[in-house]
């Protein structure tokens, strides 16, 4: 359904529900991570906000949770009117801050703990009051490998870490075993995708969104959800005051049984980051959406921290992916740069392995095509090497052709750098491709890098070899 159907079909919901004769403002809001598209609609009758979702269950299990948590008395959007199907819905605006854009301010604190304790009141509303409005089964071995599944095949295989197939099902069907242990007693409403920035900070206080696709199941993985946001920035020290504040105000004050909650949180917690890591490896590295790919290095740090406590030993070769993973070059680079100024990226790499990932969320830049340039790697003496090495920098520097190219190549760099610097652009990338990425592309790579460090030395510049890392 094209953008311009479903506001024509939003502004005749809102019409026919509101009994209006105009023609309503409709203005397309920021995408979430999912298929959903928003739309804030302001007409003579009031300001509402208008959903369209592709997934007919999904929009019926949001309508009547809503309605289910509303008559229960949780923080949770009105909503107004839907369509036949409840591929359309009208609710009620939330405003434009979720709580993601206020965890840095003064409130913060407060309005986690507020936050936490909404959800406690949500999770535990009577499981008979919203079971049957739920699209997804209860919590079972089988969506522990549904998840565990998103986080091989959208994040891991290709992220190309080696690892033993048979090894890692092992440590999955023990993973598995371990979350299926969590006694019932502690389950309740799963929202599953619990995070700041489903959280929206209105005069009523925090209200949740985002629902649709909670079961009933472990109550502690949305909290987990919620403390663990990559991207949220909360100390450890923050993260572990307020998963106890929560267990306790879930167990009604009782010590030994939040005690005997948190027990479970190593492996919930485990179970989480490797779904979140799934979900931004396809939302990210296949779809190429910014915010996930942005996200990445924090989710990684998340895991790292699992190792090195020990959560991950109990699935040996599941460990040894994460502390592959955790350490990647590729995905560290993602991180803050350590200046406020642009980062140029330089790639050398093999044409035969495709250009290289871009995890900017920039969609890449300049490549250039190295393979016209006489190839030294076709000689005995220089197979071994590679263009770092002085006896293939002088083979290629004789021939004459390289200057030419590299000229040619940095007449069109120099003013993307000189503009993005100007501009306040964060990331460039820049690669250099040849036969096997060794010999050509690897000393272009080199020599630009020393060139736009000469010439701009407020750019950050990193040098990066795919095909013979240092």
């Amino acid at each position: 359904m094209s953008d311009s159907d479903i506001v024509k079909s939003l502004a005749s919901l809102y019409r026919e529900h509101y009994s209006s004769s105009e023609v309503p403002d409709i203005a397309a809001l920021p995408r979430a991570g999912g298929d959903r598209r928003y739309f804030r609609i302001v007409g003579d009758a009031g300001i509402c906000v208008g959903t369209f979702t592709p997934d007919e269950e999904e929009g019926r299990s949001f309508v009547a949770l809503s309605s289910a948590f509303g008559k229960a008395g949780a923080s949770v959007p009105e909503v107004f009117a839907t369509s036949p199907d409840c591929r359309q819905y009208l609710q009620e605006d939330l405003g434009d801050s979720p709580l993601f854009s206020m965890l840095s301010s003064p409130e913060a604190p407060s309005l986690v703990r507020e936050t936490l304790k909404r959800l406690v009141a949500l999770q535990t509303i009577p499981r008979s009051e919203w079971a049957d409005c739920c699209s997804m089964k209860p919590f079972s071995s089988r969506q522990v490998f549904w998840d565990l599944n998103y986080f091989k095949y959208g994040f891991l295989k290709p992220s190309s870490v080696v690892f033993n197939e048979e090894r890692l099902e092992d440590d999955f069907e023990r993973l598995a075993s371990d979350l299926s242990e969590i006694p019932q007693s502690f389950f309740g409403f799963m929202m599953r995708d619990c995070q700041s920035r489903n959280v929206m900070v209105t005069p009523r206080g925090p209200v949740f969104i985002d629902f649709q696709g909670g079961r009933f199941g472990p109550a502690l993985y949305d909290a987990i959800s919620f403390l663990w946001q990559a991207r949220a920035g909360f100390t450890p020290d923050f993260r572990s005051e307020m998963v106890r504040f929560y267990a306790l105000e879930f167990c009604h004050g009782d010590r030994i049984k939040a005690d005997e909650m948190l027990s479970y949180l190593p492996v919930l917690t485990l179970s989480r980051i490797l779904q979140v890591l799934g979900a931004y490896g396809f939302r990210g590295l296949v779809e190429h959406r910014a915010h996930f790919i942005l996200s990445i290095p924090a989710a990684l740090s998340n895991l790292g921290s699992l190792v090195e406590e020990g959560s991950l030993d109990s699935y040996p070769e599941l460990r040894r992916v994460a502390a592959a993973l955790s350490g990647d070059a590729r995905f560290v680079r993602n991180g803050p740069a350590s200046r406020d100024t642009l980062k140029v990226e330089v790639f050398s790499f093999s044409y035969k392995k495709g250009y290289p990932d871009d995890f900017s969320g920039n969609g890449g830049g300049f490549m250039f095509d190295c393979r016209a340039i006489h190839n030294p790697g076709r000689y005995p003496q220089y197979a071994v090497l590679t263009g770092r090495d002085r006896p293939v920098a002088e083979f290629l520097e004789r021939r004459g052709e390289v200057q030419g190219f590299l000229s040619s190549a940095w007449s069109l760099t120099d003013p993307a750098v000189e503009r993005y610097l100007r501009r306040g652009f964060s990331n460039l990338q820049i690669g250099f491709g040849c036969t096997g990425g060794r010999h050509r592309s690897v000393y272009c790579a080199e020599a630009t890098a020393a060139h736009i460090r000469e010439l701009f030395p407020e750019a950050e510049v990193s040098v990066i070899h795919r095909e013979t890392p240092a």
